[in-house]
């Protein structure tokens, strides 16, 4: 905001007029115009004594003010929502452009305004609701520009949309960019995007892949957090988890072999020898379903490679030389491991 404008506001504000604010300062009326104006700035000398009678710091006269605290954000936040309950949208969408006329820098001010207003307008029966693009649009591009990667996300992810309902598909395309090609979110877009422009074969695969790299991300995180109950010697939720992980398995269609893969380690730590035995078996006898997923309809527009025997043989191989080693000695004198360890079929 420019200092002629600051001036203007706060004076307002004081319900002061020009020519009171002059003779405060020892200075002409046309000073106070032209200052408001934005044609001349006031002299150095005057910007204390013109904070000082607007009871307002330096730094917000020359708006330097461009930082709120996240507590004052969210508390401004939480008001616009109000108001816009209350209120005309109009009256609470200028209300926030003074806001973030005052603000330039805030960031997150900006984009998370941006945000409400957008999904306001959308929710409501606001007539001529285009009126406020341009506004919007440049408020969500300044925050693209963002050193945040929080921010940039947010505002790529508004922006595709609002281009994504006007049907200008290829200008939503552009923001895609925005997003790392690691980024779950940008895939599923060029789903959208996908169904939208024709292509049905790539929005099928598009989100089966999502499906299927979202497994193995669940498993992964699953398989941490039962590690961390075992460290805190909780068995009730290492156990719950191993279950949750057989039931995401199937419930994704991944096979029997990823369905009973999970628990050894659980079961070897509780040194539970029936179910250790009981694991072991299933998983050696279900080796020839590991690549079953590639049988799902859930997959069916993916290109999966299909398992080979060779890999099915070296994997057994390997189980069993793995369910040998001593970390599994309080299995002895169990019938099925001791057939194991003596290399009798597992059969």
């Amino acid at each position: 905001m420019a200092i002629g404008d600051v001036i203007k506001k706060y004076r307002k504000n004081r319900g002061m007029t020009q020519e009171e604010m002059a003779t405060c300062l020892g200075i002409t009326t046309p000073a106070v115009s032209k200052w408001e104006r934005g044609n001349t700035l006031p002299d150095i000398t005057l910007l204390a004594p013109i904070a000082r009678l607007l009871n307002i710091t330096t730094d917000e006269l020359l708006s330097f003010k461009d930082e709120l605290t996240d507590e004052e954000i969210n508390q401004y936040l939480s008001n616009v929502q109000k108001d816009l309950k209350d209120k005309r949208f109009h009256e609470v969408f200028i209300s926030v452009k003074e806001k973030i006329e005052e603000y330039p820098n805030c960031e997150k001010l900006i984009c998370q305004a941006a945000i409400i207003l957008d999904v306001n307008r959308i929710a409501t029966k606001l007539p001529n609701k285009e009126n406020y693009d341009n506004t919007i649009f440049r408020w969500f591009e300044r925050c693209l520009l963002s050193k945040n990667e929080q921010i940039r996300n947010q505002a790529a992810d508004s922006l595709f949309h609002m281009y994504f309902r006007k049907g200008d598909y290829g200008k939503a395309n552009q923001y895609l960019d925005c997003f790392s090609l690691e980024n779950p979110e940008r895939k599923r877009k060029e789903a959208l995007l996908n169904r939208k422009t024709g292509k049905r074969a790539e929005a099928y695969r598009a989100y089966e892949e999502l499906i299927f790299t979202g497994y193995q991300h669940i498993q992964m995180i699953l398989n941490d957090l039962r590690t961390l109950y075992m460290e805190d010697d909780n068995h009730e939720m290492a156990k719950k988890l191993v279950e949750v992980s057989s039931s995401v398995a199937s419930t994704l269609e991944m096979g029997k072999y990823n369905e009973v893969c999970f628990g050894l380690d659980v079961a070897a730590w509780e040194k539970d020898v029936g179910w250790t035995a009981q694991l072991m078996q299933d998983i050696l006898d279900g080796i020839e379903t590991i690549g079953d997923f590639g049988k799902s309809k859930l997959y069916q527009h993916m290109a999966l490679k299909t398992v080979s025997s060779e890999f099915s043989v070296g994997l057994k191989q390997k189980l069993l030389e793995s369910f040998r080693d001593e970390s599994f000695h309080y299995m002895q004198g169990n019938e099925y491991w001791e057939k194991l360890k003596n290399g009798v079929s597992s059969s």
